[in-house]
């Protein structure tokens, strides 16, 4: 059965990879072992299991990730994540312990909203326990992030107002050479086992360990937050706290990040794999197998059929494109186009903040325009800033990075400022729509508002839900009048064959033997994208298989259930209405939200009868 016609069919029926390498998993609680389970389950009605079920499955994912406790107010057990393998062998008993107790629980008697509770939770730590049997621990990086920057984020990002934050930031440096340690000794043994990155991504993927390793240390960004310590701490303690930071960065911190730097030079970079396909390494064809019904939300499809798809999709956006180019009046072909605009220099930026301001003003007038096609917006703000420079030079153009509601800073919209002459103002409508408003602020700033739900659905992110979203969001900036010229619409374009170019090459790389080149040549012939994020793009596909399947599922998935919704209401169709079911539950697999849509038809029919 075609893709679409599988989906279809499961909806009219009704933890994330990179966390589980990084040590940020998707769950919580002590495990129970599952005869006492079930056996227990029996004696409770199935409201109480699954209540009793989610509070120890968050009190586990609080345990054992520090950062994520700190961000619900919990006081973190440890300073950083435990990441020897016995830690990741633990957390896979946990969720096989939880996936039991998540499937015994009898879903008749339950609410709609405690069916959707029960069976995001059962999707998270279904994926979390098949995805820890390929022990992606021991290559825990991607192509332009990984554990050596995500833990700089995360110390600098956490909460310091007072002498205890502080504090707890002086504990974390101080863990972080072990940290670095027991990852290094990780990857000696994917190195021993075959299960390494490939080589041809290695370039970019070192910058990121030299940045670290190699800036000073009164430059450093794990440095940042001895600068300027807020008054209420007092003279005494600031200059202590300065005083044991500034050495355990020069002691301890700066030369474990040059160990790791060493170890990656003389010993990971010789060992790095030669095919760059997943499959090329051990149980790698069952591996991506499971990473697409992951990233996808759907156990039914294969990589073959979103091959498929996603040539069909070229094929049809390309139509479109061609009839752009004529609306420019351009004298030339689509690769002439897409040579003139990535050569022009009207098309470019003369300066970060030039860039910066321009992203600022499409996402303002964007905010103006949203009430027309949504009912509820979010509370919190956001702000446009520049990707951190540690990780610029491999990073993609722009990105979305959320904040608890209590925080002290907003959501912020990610622009990737350097290198201009590769970061062209006609994308940026469409890279502002689906980063910012309406995409990912906007979805996860909704969530993060949710009452009388878990605390684990604010926080799930289900990256076809999340990331077709994003890719929505784009198509309707035509509803909104944001493109106004035919170069701001043929980015808008040139973004969604990116995505459908992606389940082509993903697919292609990972289960069909294609070459970096050969993807490369595939996405530079198909889109205006730079060459530079041409080659960013395809070293991210590569060294984060199936991700980049998210997308086009996701969003046709979208686009297909407000057509059914258009087609059944007729004139009684609400299209702020419709958002707004989509939005209000946070994040769900797609048979999930399938099934809430069938909801939100039939109640909508029911109001128009008046009953």
């Amino acid at each position: 059965m075609a893709l679409l016609g599988k989906l279809r069919k499961a909806m009219t029926g009704g933890a994330a990879l990179l966390g589980a390498m990084l040590g940020m998993g998707a769950g919580v609680g002590s495990p129970v072992a599952p005869q006492s389970v079930l056996a227990a389950a029996a004696e409770e009605t199935p409201a109480a299991a699954l209540e009793k079920l989610i509070e120890d499955y968050w009190a586990f994912e609080l345990d054992e990730f520090p950062f994520r406790a700190e961000d619900h107010g919990a006081e973190p057990t440890r300073a950083l994540t435990a990441v020897a393998p016995e830690d990741y062998a633990r957390r896979a008993a946990a969720y096989e312990a939880f996936l039991g107790r998540a499937r015994a629980v009898d879903r008749g008697s339950l609410g709609d909203d405690e069916r959707v509770t029960a069976d995001v939770l059962e999707f998270i730590v279904k994926h979390d326990a098949a995805l820890s049997a390929f022990r992606s621990w021991r290559a825990p990086f991607l192509s332009d992030t990984g554990f050596h920057s995500n833990v700089v984020y995360q110390i600098t990002s956490a909460p310091l107002r007072d002498e205890e934050d502080y504090e707890r930031y002086l504990s974390r440096l101080k863990a972080l050479p072990a940290y670095l340690e027991r990852h290094t000794e990780n990857m000696r043994i994917g190195i021993a086992e075959g299960f390494v990155q490939p080589r041809e991504i290695m370039p970019g993927v070192m910058t990121t360990f030299e940045l670290l390793a190699e800036t000073p240390a009164e430059d450093h960004a794990l440095g940042a937050p001895l600068k300027n310590l807020p008054p209420s701490i007092g003279e005494k303690a600031a200059r202590r706290i300065v005083r044991d930071g500034d050495r355990l960065m020069r002691d301890e911190v700066l030369p474990a990040y040059r160990r790791l730097l060493a170890f990656m030079r003389e010993q990971y970079l010789p060992a790095a794999r030669d095919v760059v396909g997943v499959s090329a390494t051990p149980d790698g064809a069952a591996h991506y197998a499971q990473l697409v019904k992951f990233y996808t939300s759907r156990d039914d499809v294969t990589a073959d059929e979103i091959h498929e798809l996603g040539l069909k999709e070229v094929a049809r956006i390309q139509r479109e494109m061609d009839e752009v180019i004529a609306r420019a009046d351009f004298d030339g072909d689509r690769a002439a186009f897409i040579e003139f605009l990535r050569t022009d220099p009207k098309f470019y930026a003369e300066s970060p903040e030039a860039l910066l301001r321009e992203a600022a003003w499409i996402a303002k007038d964007v905010d103006g325009k949203l009430p027309k096609l949504f009912g509820r917006l979010p509370r919190q703000p956001y702000s446009v800033e520049p990707v951190p420079a540690a990780i610029a030079p491999n990073y993609t153009s722009g990105r979305y990075v959320g904040a608890a509601l209590d925080a002290d800073r907003g959501g912020q919209y990610w622009v990737n400022t350097y290198d201009l002459k590769m970061r062209p103002l006609f994308e940026l409508p469409a890279l502002t729509l689906h980063e910012a408003m309406p995409g990912h602020h906007l979805q996860n700033a909704l969530a993060a508002e949710m009452e009388n739900v878990p605390a684990f659905r604010r926080d799930f992110y289900a990256h076809a839900y999340g990331e077709g979203w994003g890719l929505y969001s784009e198509k309707l900036g035509l509803e909104l009048d944001v493109y106004q010229t035919p170069y701001d619409d043929f980015g808008r374009l040139s973004f969604e064959m990116w995505r459908a170019a992606r389940l082509v090459i993903d697919t292609g790389l990972h289960s069909k033997g294609w070459t970096r080149q050969q993807a490369i040549d595939y996405l530079a012939s198909n889109t205006a994208l730079s060459m530079r994020n041409v080659r960013a793009e395809i070293d991210r596909y590569i060294a984060w298989p199936g991700q980049a399947l998210a997308y086009k599922i996701g969003e046709l998935t979208i686009l297909e259930l407000r057509a059914r919704a258009e087609e059944e209401l007729g004139e009684d169709f609400n299209i702020r209405a419709f958002h707004d079911a989509v939005l209000s539950a946070g994040a769900t697999p797609l048979d999930i939200l399938a099934a809430r849509i069938d909801r939100f038809i039939a109640d909508e029919k029911r109001k128009a009868r008046g009953e």
